[in-house]
């Protein structure tokens, strides 16, 4: 075994166990420097990840680890976020009663899942990488054991994503009987005949089931709202940006690689389910007023504009929903660091509380806006790209197939319905009602940090998105060359049952 290929995710499990040790020794005050070291140790992995001493291209594990370009985006974009993530909550320590360094860790070991998510090549692999990460999860969402809120959402979460687990752990042993292999080499050699089994069939029906749930996709989509709202911040920042990636990733991974032609004839499932998802979360937006639900319900529609990449079946709609992917993360992490730093100073999540925010921190009510703007996909903010790329992928591959033109009409609505919600938000932040407290808000070095990055991201993306584009077609046909181009052991013959 080629334990070389998972250096990356060794260094950040001994990360993790290291933040746990460490903090035996170090009073507790000096608990958030130990989150400070955290951050910076995870920068240099991301730098040693994106490096040329990173693992390169190739097959580990039986064939269940793969390391190619896709794989290599993706973990350079989990390692991003659990170092904005980390910073986020040094910034929230405050309303963290205790076990700040264990949440520090949770993050790590929450990263850890979403590493071996991102070179997942096998259906146990898959399942495991998503346990780790939602078990993690399950602690991290009702941490704050002092609020009803926070343990609501953890038991919500938990009772959810226990049924979820279910329905994806029972069909990956459908889909074993059938083609007696859980790898998607295999799967993908072997699918024309296994697209003829009920039972196989049956089996992805409920793997997808599954990563419905993990993305917040209609109609797996109910625990969102409720579990953005309880959750500490932090928490809800790395839940709405890592673990909807993790689930993206292994979407491409099963849809794209292992079964291509079976995806192909479940086209109209897959548009009913971007579009369902598209409205509901843009409908139910609407009459929210806690910034955190409100959110959640905008996660449940920005899944629905990922799914376009899938329904596109085309490599540019796998570059458009990885470019999609990179823009929400600066946007959402930028949002949730605004709100970190107001934590202290708001003592709601209520929109009404934003009322002269623009006065008491122009910094914060700039960042905030310019998340909102993204998000509602105004140019030149990089949501704007994003979403015209998500488009145009779908519009090129509608001819012959009218439901792509119905979905790309939903789309459009919802984008113009999202404009209402989101400058809802702004309103309030610069002309919201008369507020007593006028007390200016002081922002610390690490939150500048995390915001200045993030909102160059979003600028600079939209601007000039070039750079970036190339390399999320890089990733795209990576993944695509391996698929053939990596040796592996020879394939055992399968049947349809």
């Amino acid at each position: 075994m080629n334990y070389s290929l998972i250096i990356v995710e060794i260094t950040a499990v001994l990360i993790g166990l290291g933040v746990l040790m460490t903090d035996l020794w170090i009073s507790p005050t000096a608990r958030k420097g130990l989150g400070y070291s955290a951050a910076v140790a995870l920068g240099c992995l991301l730098a040693f990840a994106t490096g040329s001493l990173a693992p390169q291209h190739g097959l580990g594990f039986r064939d269940s680890f793969v390391v190619d370009d896709l794989a290599r985006f993706f973990k350079a974009f989990f390692l991003f976020g659990a170092i904005v993530v980390i910073l986020m909550t040094v910034e929230f320590s405050s309303r963290i009663a205790s076990g700040l360094s264990e949440f520090f860790a949770l993050v790590i070991f929450a990263l850890v899942g979403m590493l071996f998510a991102a070179s997942a090549n096998d259906l146990v692999l898959l399942f495991v990488s998503l346990e780790l990460i939602t078990v993690t999860f399950y602690i991290l969402t009702s941490f704050q054991r002092n609020r009803l809120a926070s343990l609501e959402a953890g038991v919500k979460y938990l009772i959810l994503g226990a049924v979820a687990s279910a329905f994806m752990v029972f069909g990956i042993a459908l889909i074993f009987g059938s083609a007696n292999s859980t790898n998607f080499r295999v799967i993908a050699a072997h699918q024309t005949e296994l697209a003829t089994s009920p039972v196989f069939l049956m089996g992805l029906l409920l793997v997808l089931a599954g990563l419905g749930f993990k993305i917040a996709a209609f109609p797996f989509q109910a625990w969102a709202p409720d579990v953005y709202q309880g959750s500490p911040a932090p928490a809800t920042a790395f839940l709405a940006v890592g673990s909807k990636a993790a689930g993206f990733v292994l979407l491409i991974r099963l849809l794209t690689q292992a079964v291509p032609q079976i995806t192909a004839e479940w086209s109209r499932l897959l548009v009913v389910m971007s579009a369902a998802t598209i409205i509901y979360g843009s409908l139910c937006a609407i009459p929210q007023r806690n910034l955190k639900r409100l959110m959640g319900y905008s996660s449940i529609a920005n899944a629905g504009y990922l799914l376009l990449g899938i329904v596109a079946m085309t490599r540019s709609g796998s570059t458009a929903m990885l470019f999609y992917l990179g823009g929400y993360f600066f946007t959402v992490l930028a949002a949730f660091t605004a709100m970190c730093a107001l934590a202290e100073h708001v003592e709601t999540d209520e929109i009404a509380g934003l009322a002269g925010l623009g006065r008491r921190s122009p910094f914060l009510a700039a960042s905030l806006t310019l998340s909102l703007v993204s998000l509602a996909g105004i140019p030149p903010m990089v949501g704007f790209f994003g979403k015209v790329l998500l488009l145009r992928s779908v519009f090129e591959s509608a001819p012959g197939h009218p439901d792509l033109y119905l979905l790309l009409g939903v789309a459009v609505i919802g984008v113009v319905i999202s404009l209402y919600y989101y400058l809802g938000i702004i309103r309030s932040i610069y002309w919201g009602g008369n507020t007593p407290n006028l007390t200016p808000i002081r922002t610390s070095l690490g939150t500048k940090v995390a915001l200045g990055t993030c909102i160059a991201g979003m600028v600079f993306l939209g601007i000039v998105p070039n750079g970036y584009l190339r390399i999320a077609e890089t990733a795209v046909a990576g993944m695509e060359s391996a698929v053939g181009g990596l040796k592996s052991p020879a394939v055992k013959k399968v049947s349809a049952h």
